[in-house]
């Protein structure tokens, strides 16, 4: 009787089942053929010949940092390349037109492109926002991707659809429905085995708050949690018809966690570094002022807290006789109100350590400017753990400071490494190892500080613009075939 009942539920739930994943295949495909049609409809060429429609998924593409750097090198790589392409941004930067967003990338990375770009302005940026999720902001911000990615694909239906800032979940979503061939190019990992880690040993971050490193309960469920995510993560990726990464460090987690090598590979990010290394580089001049200089986005992960923790502690240990004054200058770029909101509270520890009058914020400045605060630095300081990669750090190389990077990621795999067994600068971990390398730098002889700073600079060549476009051109060539 038992086995009659358990039947009797089970062949109806499994028929059911059975004709709702039919249902929901049907639906996919008709929703494929009606994307197709649109696509159709809307691209016949004036003279029967459209353009080949490339579309980048970029919703911060007016930002200042390095990502952006890559979109517009990207971009003016193939206008240079190919004839019959079309290059489609997609953008949450509804409060500047087309034209300003062109200009701002001219402004502040000095790039100019070939052709016109058109831009698809999307409306569900706030979806992919980190503070309307203060949990599950992975999960969150992913399956916000995929609607915003939904709104991009009704509003244009590419050929070629390149995420160029990390948004992995839509990817399936182009190649599926939009019957697009799909690249990407990953700065980040959304998650990594280093985070999974950071969980599995309780260790508190920015992104592992105390009440969870505290709690055995929470910490388990948090690592359950990340390796559904980082499962799911690895499913999407690997829709991938091309892969593109940016250091080893990053190539390393992508390989573990999407299983798709034979269509990955390190195209390093294109830093201005001729423009840099047109600053003349010559011993220092007897000074009464040293600059310390960082170079990034004034975001979290970026840690600019240890960076004025460890120049109040070079301060306290280091000012005694006549030694020279030392200005600590932030330079960044601020995307939104939280990101202001952080600056205020960075000028707040500086004032609570006693040195406000020697730490310098400067926000959003133009190139020519940032130029200016790097040629006359002694020290570039870099402090994030684990950046993917550091494209200010090598444009501290390039213009001849003395970098001071963290001793993991990017900088550590790729950067900061000897050249041809010279030393090209240093790393340090914490407070005391980074207040103690930067006096240790003041402490060496100009004409010390003149050699390490040009082995940087002969170490910097393979992170040029043209080296970029080789390698991306090589890496998106199947997208095209």
């Amino acid at each position: 009787a038992c086995f009659r009942l358990l039947c009797s539920l089970l062949l109806p739930a499994l028929f059911l089942s059975g004709i709702l994943c039919i249902c929901l295949v049907v639906l996919l495909w008709g929703v494929r053929l009606w994307i197709q049609r649109k696509k159709q409809l809307s691209s016949a060429g004036r003279d029967g010949k459209r353009p080949l429609l490339v579309a980048f998924f970029h919703p911060y593409c007016n930002a200042g940092g390095g990502g952006e750097r890559v979109l517009w090198c990207a971009i003016r790589t193939l206008q240079k390349k190919y004839r019959n392409v079309t290059c489609v941004v997609y953008t949450g930067d509804r409060d500047a037109t087309g034209e300003e967003i062109v200009e701002g990338a001219f402004r502040r990375f000095n790039i100019k492109l070939v052709h016109p770009v058109k831009f698809v302005f999307l409306e569900k940026r706030f979806l992919v926002e980190a503070s309307l999720y203060p949990h599950f902001t992975l999960l969150g911000q992913s399956l916000g991707s995929v609607f915003l990615g939904w709104e991009a694909l009704l509003k244009c239906v590419p050929d070629i659809y390149i995420d160029s800032m990390g948004y992995a979940f839509t990817i399936p979503l182009f190649k599926y429905l939009g019957g697009c061939r799909v690249g990407c190019y990953v700065h980040y990992p959304t998650i990594s085995t280093d985070m999974l880690s950071v969980v599995r040993n309780q260790d508190t971050r920015f992104n592992n708050a105390a009440f969870i490193t505290s709690s055995p309960f929470f910490s388990k469920f948090k690592l359950a949690y990340y390796y559904f995510f980082a499962f799911m993560y690895g499913l999407v990726g690997s829709c991938s018809d091309v892969v593109m990464v940016n250091s080893s460090w990053t190539l390393n987690h992508i390989l573990s966690l999407w299983r798709a090598g034979a269509c990955t590979s390190v195209v390093y990010p294109p830093c201005d570094v001729q423009t840099f290394l047109d600053i003349p580089l010559e011993v220092e001049k007897s000074t009464s002022e040293y600059s310390i200089v960082s170079v990034s986005q004034f975001r979290p992960e970026k840690d600019h807290p240890l960076q004025i923790r460890a120049f109040a502690k070079l301060l306290k240990e280091k000012r005694v006789g006549q030694q020279p004054s030392l200005k600590l200058i932030l330079i960044g770029g601020c995307r939104n109100q939280q990101d202001e909101e952080r600056v205020n509270n960075l000028k707040c520890l500086c004032e609570e350590l006693g040195v406000s009058d020697d730490v310098m914020f400067r926000i959003n400045i133009p190139f020519e400017e940032l130029k200016r605060h790097l040629a006359e630095a002694t020290i570039g300081l870099h402090t994030m753990w684990n950046e993917h990669f550091g494209i200010g750090v090598v444009e501290c190389m390039a213009a001849g400071t003395v970098i001071l990077a963290h001793n993991s990621g990017g900088p550590k795999l790729d950067i900061v490494v000897p050249h041809e067994g010279h030393v090209t600068g240093f790393l340090a971990e914490d407070e005391d190892s980074y207040a103690e390398t930067m006096a240790f730098i003041f402490s060496l002889s100009p004409e010390k500080r003149l050699e390490i700073r040009e082995n940087a600079r002969r170490s910097v060549h393979r992170f040029s613009d043209q080296h970029f476009e080789d390698t991306f051109l090589l890496s998106v060539e199947p997208l095209f075939k």
